[in-house]
């Protein structure tokens, strides 16, 4: 069973989860894999595809958001682009669009940063945004300081933290074709005295840029969390790996997620939404796939469910809102 699980060091300015993804992730490859059109994941691509799940999770929890957290990589490789999406429910989807073959043993270089323009965008999507309003969206590079590549998911995520957040954050992250899981810690930010006398955003954002790298504490929980290796994360269950990592830390835990409540597989589409797409594309080009092919078929990138319209249906779709007919009160 899929599962969260937060905790704070007490008495230390230092927070953490863990999140282990199993029954939720395999239905992602599941779905991928009975998809005829596109056949499984290549097993680098599923690895990435699982680390995003992991980190969009947690990254979820860290904040308090009404809303959708999405995280896309994209590039210049053979993955044109990598979408992982949490709620606020922990409900989780992902998906990948390959093209080209790519070896047993890419890294994320070769698939979305063959030239050094990739980038990483993390958008936050209101569930009850205003009209006109538009979300939030922070995009990274997928290099370093130097304009180095970056070789894994962690270090242009913590990139970001640090960029965007002034944040020391450690990330390790890790998948196969059963797990994926990923571990979370970060110096918290600075507040206290100061923030209630008045202290202004700036003011406390460069409190937290002061603090970047400095914090004793944060440094050696943060060496610790980097000593678990990817087997490790894969194969231990999570009390071992807190036992292990944080033996002489005293750790406040607070109630898991996990069922209901955990992080679960969950897709958003349906056939109004995908009908709203067909009025998008406009009569005309609905009308020549119909000549072309006799229906419009579409299907869902996260989940693989197929919606087919036919003539009358798309007849349906462009029909003004005056002249729509009216439902039957007979259920079928």
């Amino acid at each position: 069973m899929s599962e969260l699980h937060k905790f704070l060091f007490d008495g230390l300015p230092v927070r953490g989860m863990i999140v282990r993804l199993t029954d939720a992730w395999q239905e992602i490859l599941a779905r991928r894999a009975s998809n005829t059109a596109t056949g499984p994941y290549p097993p680098p691509v599923a690895e990435l595809l699982g680390e995003m799940t992991a980190a969009a999770t947690l990254m979820q929890s860290n904040i308090k958001f009404n809303g959708a957290l999405i995280l896309q990589i994209f590039g210049d490789g053979p993955v044109k682009v990598a979408v992982a999406e949490a709620k606020p429910d922990l409900s989780l989807r992902a998906t990948a669009k390959v093209i080209g073959d790519l070896p047993a043993d890419a890294r994320l270089p070769d698939m979305v940063n063959v030239n050094n323009k990739g980038r990483c965008a993390i958008t936050l999507d209101p569930k009850d945004k205003m009209p006109g309003a538009t979300p939030y969206q922070g995009v990274v590079p997928l290099f370093g300081d130097d304009g180095e590549k970056l070789g894994k998911l962690s270090e242009v995520l913590q990139h970001y933290m640090l960029q965007s957040e002034q944040l020391d954050t450690t990330l390790v992250l890790a998948a196969d074709d059963k797990v994926a899981a990923g571990l979370l810690i970060q110096r918290l930010p600075v507040k206290g005295e100061g923030n209630l006398e008045g202290t202004s955003e700036k003011d406390h954002d460069q409190a937290n840029e002061d603090q970047i790298g400095l914090n004793e504490d944060y440094n050696r929980i943060s060496i610790l969390a980097s000593s678990l290796t990817r087997d490790e994360l894969l194969t231990l269950d999570i009390e071992t790996i807190l036992r292990r990592l944080f033996w002489e830390e005293k750790l406040l835990r607070f109630e898991p997620q996990a069922g209901p409540l955990g992080p679960h597989f969950a897709c958003t589409c349906g056939r109004e939404r995908v009908a709203q797409m067909i009025r998008g594309l406009g009569q005309e080009e609905a009308e020549s796939i119909l000549a072309e092919r006799g229906d419009i078929e579409v299907g869902c990138d996260f989940c693989g469910k197929q919606y087919r319209f036919d003539a009358v249906d798309a007849a349906q779709i462009f029909r003004p809102p005056t002249d729509q007919i009216p439902g039957s009160p007979i259920v079928q």
